[in-house]
Order: structure tokens, then sequence, then C-alpha cells
């Protein structure tokens, strides 16, 4: 039988309110008998009921998580992340996945901010009309999305791609392809936007936009054909699955990587080092991400953004461009004085 208050509260010769205004840390109780009343909750392997104690404070202790696609590693170890960074904090976690469907989140959101103290949504696909029709009775914190009215935390998506372009640039490489993300991802606006701008800032490079594609492994393939036919000598893609499903078509069709064509990715997913050759990519420190999200959706009050950076990964899947492709580039490199 499952220990209740008022057992605890007979073991340590107090009223039930005690025990229940000593465990929820109250100030009408001294610190001598919250002590003494927790340390006999422990003896009694005491747990307490958390929907009673949400009816009589007002809190869950509970916060709800959305995030695109649970089977992606990239949100998966996130969302490992802000477990444990909430636990230490003294909150659970509930899960959503909205399988890459815009349509899901409103539903979901709406789901998880009546049993929670709040919400963190991971990349949502929603249109910003939407976004602002959210419900707002519980703060809600955007992660990689930002908006007027939340608060949201960044990764810097912008510096992620200007860094692999000069990467691939300063290793000789002059037409360089981008394999992007989903139309409604915010992200994939960025990234192009700052491949673009990039790319422009480059004498003689030639920048050759692949279009948009879902951020799966299998989708690879479609992108590794387009990349092939475009006459690019490296490729970005938009994250590290599409990278990986598009080194192994172009392996199938055989093409060497990296001495006919280099591949970038973005995230650092754990088969990013796996895979063969080791693939180079954009990194985000996903501890540092998941506990400035759970620390901002407890601690601040008013809508803000934070950015947390990223750093390029060097791996075996880059090396220089074929001296065709890398001579006009080096040329036009030295006669401007960039270096990269």
């Amino acid at each position: 039988m499952a220990v209740t208050v008022s057992d605890v509260a007979r073991r340590a010769g107090v009223s039930v309110s005690t025990v229940s205004r000593a465990l929820a840390h109250s100030p009408l109780v001294s610190p001598a008998t919250t002590h003494h009343v927790e340390k006999v909750a422990a003896q009694l392997h005491y747990r307490p009921n958390m929907m009673a104690r949400g009816l009589s404070t007002g809190k869950t202790e509970c916060i709800g998580l959305v995030v695109p696609d649970l089977e992606n590693p990239f949100f998966a170890a996130l969302a490992k992340g802000v477990q444990s960074h909430a636990r230490r904090r003294g909150y659970s976690v509930v899960m959503a996945d909205t399988d890459e469907d815009a349509t899901a989140e409103p539903r979901l959101i709406r789901e998880l901010t009546s049993h929670s103290d709040g919400v963190i949504v991971c990349s949502p696909r929603s249109e910003d009309a939407e976004i602002s029709r959210w419900e707002r009775s519980v703060p809600i914190v955007l992660v990689n999305r930002p908006n007027e009215s939340l608060q949201s935390v960044m990764i810097d998506d912008a510096d992620g791609i200007r860094q692999a372009v000069m990467h691939l640039a300063a290793l000789g490489h002059s037409r360089i392809a981008y394999a992007g993300g989903p139309l409604a991802s915010w992200s994939d606006q960025v990234r192009r936007r700052a491949f673009h701008d990039t790319m422009a800032s480059l004498p003689a490079a030639e920048a050759i936009d692949l279009g948009h594609f879902q951020p799966f492994h299998h989708n690879g393939a479609a992108a590794a054909d387009l990349a092939r036919v475009s006459g690019a000598s490296a490729v970005i893609a938009y994250n590290d699955l599409l990278a990986v499903g598009l080194m192994q078509r172009l392996q199938a069709r055989g093409v060497a990587i990296p001495q006919e064509m280099s591949v970038v990715g973005i995230d650092d997913i754990p088969q990013a080092a796996w895979s063969s050759p080791a693939l180079t990519t954009v990194s985000t420190v996903r501890g540092l991400l998941a506990r400035a999200s759970v620390d901002a959706l407890l601690d601040d009050n008013h809508p803000s953004a934070r950015v947390v950076p990223v750093e390029l990964i060097v791996r075996a899947s880059t090396g220089e461009a074929l001296s065709g492709d890398q001579a006009p580039l080096n040329e036009a490199l030295l006669m401007s004085g960039t270096t990269g």
C-alpha cells in the first residue's frame, strides 16, 4: 500500500497540513521542522501526489516539450538534455512529436499548456500568425524561432553556414550547392539566406540552390542526384540526416567523397562521426541549448532572445577541390586580398 501524507504526519509527530507545507518549502514552517519532515518522508519512501499538489499550489511541476521529429537524433538528444536539466530544477517533462506536421502544433501545445507550468516548442513550423494565436495561459519558449511576444532561444545558424562556406572556399571550392530543409522551416530560411549572402561576398564563387527537402535520411538521394548534375564540387545539407543520405547516394553512383564532392552537414548527430567518410558538420552544444531553453521558461518573464553559438567540426567528408574548380577562386581570392 502506498505511503500517504497522513503516514508521514503520524511518524513525524506533526499535522498533515504541516507536512504539506514543509514538503512545499513554505516559509510558514521552520527550517528544522522542514528538515525533520523531509527525513521522515525519505525513510518512508513517500512520493507526493503531484496532481493534488497542483490543485493546491497552482503548479504542476511539469513542463511540456514539443519537437518536430523525435526520430531525428538531434531532437532526441535535445529532449534528453531538457529532461535532465528540468529534473535538476525539480520538474518532470511531457513530450509531444508533431512528425514535421505544422497543423499538429496548435493542438499539442493547447493540450500541454493545460497540464503543465510551461511549454518549450522546438523549431515550430507554424506561420507567425498562427503562433500569435497560441494559448498563453502558461509561459512558452520557442527554440530556434524568434517571436516578438515570446521568449526564444536561438541557434546561430547564420554563423554556422558562414563557417561552412568559408571552409569550403578555403579548400578551393567555387561552385557550392545548398540542399535546403522544409519550406516551412524558419531555420532553413536563415540558413539559405546566409548561404547566398556569404557566397555573394566571395569573388568568382557560384551559389547553387538545390531546393527544399524533408530533413530525413532517404531524401538525401534526390538531393545527391541534383547536386551531381549541378556541376557543384561541394554541397552543404540542411541537416546531418540529409547529408549522410546524400553521401551514400553519391557513393552508390561512384562519386568519391571528398575527392570529387565535398559534403557538409548541420547538427553533429552521432551518425555524423560514424559515417564513412566521417561527416564535416556544424555543431551546436545541445546541452547548452537545453539548459538555456529550460531556464528561459522557468526564470524569464519578458520576451527576449538568447543565442547559442555553433562551431564547424571538420572531418573527412571535405577536401580540396579539383584543380579546375580551385584555380579561378584562388586567383580571385588572392587578387581581392580575401583570405576567408
